[in-house]
């Protein structure tokens, strides 16, 4: 008989970790919604002490949030338990995961305790968080470099106290696939009670071996693996969610299991994430990159077109992507867009559907045909609406090879039209200046990223930034097939963001 694998979802609390990614309340509440829909069993949702942002985060998917498990993170001690409660309590299901290091080096260095220390701190935080919440998650950070008889003897020992999932990490992705398979089967052989709680894994991908080692966990007792949407996480990430999913849904005449995530809403998903973090998937990603179901050599193309099993082991409709030759342009009516977004996952309110109608016929004015990678930009870049504290009216750039590039800006910020002029480095540093004086405050720009959402002249460009001030930071995105427009949206995007959350 098959055997379930939960999924353990981590993008909005490993996966924030992501240098560069800085999530809002409303981003991670839609990222959120659209794992439900994904059907995940458990959410991840934050680190409610980290910040008051966390917190509201975690307490905000807890209220709406419904089918899926809501974990919160919270260090061995009562304060992190408490604040962990405290965003978790309005959750239909609820659980407090909670973490202490148990390899030699993080207790000698780190946390300067001695192993018995460690023992009593982690069974009396289990105890502690179980006078909470029934589900209980306890993680040994760094377990895969624990002493094997000091590992079995934790485990068991917060399994006595209430845990009812055991979490092992292979926190800076040092193990391999056969030596951490063989890790698990030694928990499974040697904690007495270890089938009174489900066996994770959550494995770091700094070797590029993080679903390589968790499919090794499935394969020797693992119940549950934690993951992230793109792969995201700390340093090189975590295992990727829609790896682990598709494997053990392509092999499942191998591994047995399988998961209750729909896989035909993963490339939905991916995108968004993607959009949202700003954060982009690389060409060869497996699974969701732009060449994962792409040939370009005549023996494959010959291939494929014979019998496409020869070369494509899942089919693109397999994760959500469509075949479909209908060709929209400006003379497409509201049904026709409103069914490719339907294609392609997007179940919008009226309002949505109307206010991206609006923009698709705006760029198909300008472009002949619109592609589906057009169209996810377009409602992407919609998909968390902000308050606009400033609204650019307009903007103008005059620059050259042999001179120095200024701008012009209008921002209407509530009655009053301001008017700036700056000089730059180039065009855009130039409106990025100008725009700055309008609103009278100095921020660092700390990213620039532009990239071109499909190929031709008429492309699409996507631009994300992201800003400091203060040490806050606020990632911007602006798509449009003028990159300086583009990089004058994600600007702005930026700077709404910030008026919102710090004024």
């Amino acid at each position: 008989m098959s055997k379930k694998i939960q999924i353990f979802d981590t993008t909005l609390r490993d996966g924030e970790q992501t240098p560069g990614v800085s999530l809002n309340v409303q981003e991670k509440l839609e990222i959120a919604k659209q794992l439900e829909m994904l059907e995940v069993d458990v959410i991840e949702a934050g680190f409610p002490i980290a910040s008051n942002g966390d917190f509201e985060a975690v307490k905000a998917i807890a209220k709406e949030i419904k089918k899926p498990i809501i974990n919160a993170l919270a260090r061995a001690n009562k304060k992190d338990i408490d604040r962990a409660w405290e965003a978790l309590k309005y959750a239909e299901r609820p659980r407090i995961h909670t973490f202490i290091a148990t390899s030699d080096i993080h207790m000698k260095y780190k946390l300067n305790m001695e192993p018995e220390e460690v023992l009593k701190r982690a069974v009396e935080m289990v105890s502690y968080a179980k006078t909470l919440c029934d589900d209980i998650e306890f993680s040994p950070e760094d377990g895969s470099r624990t002493c094997p008889e000091f590992l079995y003897k934790v485990l068991e020992a917060v399994i006595d106290a209430g845990a009812t999932v055991v979490n092992i990490p292979d926190t800076v992705g040092y193990t391999t696939p056969v030596e951490f398979g063989e890790f698990i089967r030694g928990i499974k052989e040697n904690v007495p009670n270890i089938d009174k709680a489900i066996i994770s894994v959550h494995c770091h991908n700094d070797l590029g071996l993080a679903v390589a080692n968790s499919l090794a966990a499935i394969e020797n007792g693992a119940e549950q693996i934690e993951c992230a949407v793109n792969g995201l996480g700390e340093r090189a990430g975590n295992a990727s969610l829609e790896e682990i999913v598709m494997a053990l849904k392509t092999r499942k005449d191998y591994f047995d299991c399988y998961t209750n995530v729909v896989s035909e809403k993963i490339h939905r998903v991916s995108s968004m994430v993607s959009h949202l973090t700003g954060v982009s998937i690389q060409a060869n990603k497996a699974i969701v990159g732009v060449n994962a179901f792409a040939h370009e050599s005549g023996i494959h193309q010959h291939g494929v077109l014979m019998k496409k099993e020869t070369y494509e082991i899942m089919t693109p409709e397999s994760i959500g992507l469509k075949e479909n030759n209908m060709v929209l342009g400006k003379h497409s009516g509201r049904h026709a867009f409103q069914e490719r977004l339907k294609e392609l996952g997007y179940n919008l309110d009226n309002d949505r559907i109307n206010e991206a109608f609006k923009i698709f016929k705006d760029l198909a004015d300008k472009k002949k045909e619109i592609s589906d990678k057009d169209i996810e930009a377009l409602v992407n870049q919609d998909v968390v609406p902000i308050v606009e504290k400033y609204n650019l009216k307009s903007f103008q750039v005059i620059t050259g090879n042999n001179m120095v590039s200024t701008a012009t800006v209008k921002v209407k910020n509530k009655d009053e039209v301001i008017q700036e002029a700056a000089c730059g480095d180039g065009p855009i540093n130039a409106v990025f200046n100008a725009i700055e004086r309008t609103i009278g405050v100095n921020v660092k720009l700390e990213d620039y990223a532009l990239k071109a959402i499909t190929s031709g002249k008429d492309a699409l460009g996507e631009v994300t930034v992201k800003i400091d001030r203060d040490g806050n930071k606020f990632v911007g995105r602006g798509i449009s097939m003028d990159v300086i427009e583009a990089s004058v949206k994600a600007y702005m995007n930026a700077i709404n963001k910030m008026a919102s959350e710090i004024n």
